[in-house]
C-alpha cells in the first residue's frame, strides 16, 4: 500500500477514535435542586424510567433537594445554631415534602398523596427505594450539607450514595446524553 494512503488512513482512524471517546454515554445526569413533592416525584419517575430503558442514572441533590434525603428516624448532634435552625425549618425526609403549587395549607399535598394511593402510584419513599434497587446513583452536595448543617449520619440508607462536590457531578454529567435540572 502506498505510504501516503497508509498515513491518511491512520489519521482518519485517530480522528474516529477521538470522536468515539467524546461521544455521549447512555446516561442521564440530573440536578435535583427542588424540595417540592411534585418535583421530587418527577425526578424519581424520570430516573427509574431511564434505568428501565437501560440508561445509567446519576442524581445530584443540592440545596433544597438535600432535605428530602434526611431520614426521619435519625438525628445528629453537634450542630451549630444555624444547623439546628435549618434542621427544624426544612422537611425531614421525603414524607414531609409539600407541593410547589396548590398546597393550600397542606390540603393539596394530602389530596395528592391520597389520589396517588387510590390510583396505585408509588409514594416518593417507595420510588426512592425502587431507585436504589434499580441502581440509580445518588450524589449529595457536600457544600449544601455544610451550609445547612446536615450530617451524614442523618441521611437515608441508600445502596449507592456518594457525598461529593459539584466537580464530581460535572465529571459524570459531561459525558451524559441527557442532563436535567429539576
Amino acid at each position: 500500500m502506498d505510504p501516503e494512503i497508509s498515513k491518511q488512513l491512520a489519521e482518519l482512524q485517530a480522528q474516529i477514535d477521538r470522536l468515539g471517546q467524546n461521544a455521549p454515554q447512555n446516561k442521564l445526569s440530573m440536578v435535583v435542586f427542588s424540595g417540592n413533592l411534585d418535583r421530587a416525584l418527577a425526578s424519581f419517575i424520570i430516573a427509574t424510567g431511564a434505568v428501565a430503558m437501560g440508561m445509567e442514572v446519576v442524581m445530584f441533590f443540592t440545596f433544597w433537594g438535600t432535605p428530602l434525603l434526611r431520614d426521619k428516624r435519625k438525628s445528629a448532634g453537634g450542630k451549630d445554631m444555624m444547623g439546628q435552625m435549618f434542621g427544624a425549618m426544612l422537611p425531614k425526609g421525603a414524607g414531609d415534602l409539600k407541593l410547589s403549587s396548590l398546597n393550600m395549607g397542606g390540603m393539596g399535598t394530602a389530596m395528592m398523596k391520597s389520589l396517588m394511593k387510590k390510583k396505585n402510584v408509588a409514594s416518593l419513599e417507595q420510588m426512592i427505594e425502587m431507585a436504589g434497587e434499580l441502581g440509580v446513583r445518588i450524589f449529595i452536595c457536600d457544600m449544601s450539607m455544610d451550609l445547612m448543617g446536615f450530617k451524614r449520619e442523618e441521611m437515608i440508607d441508600y445502596p449507592d450514595l456518594t457525598y461529593c462536590g459539584v466537580a464530581k457531578f460535572l465529571e459524570e454529567a459531561m459525558g451524559s446524553k441527557i442532563q436535567l435540572f429539576i
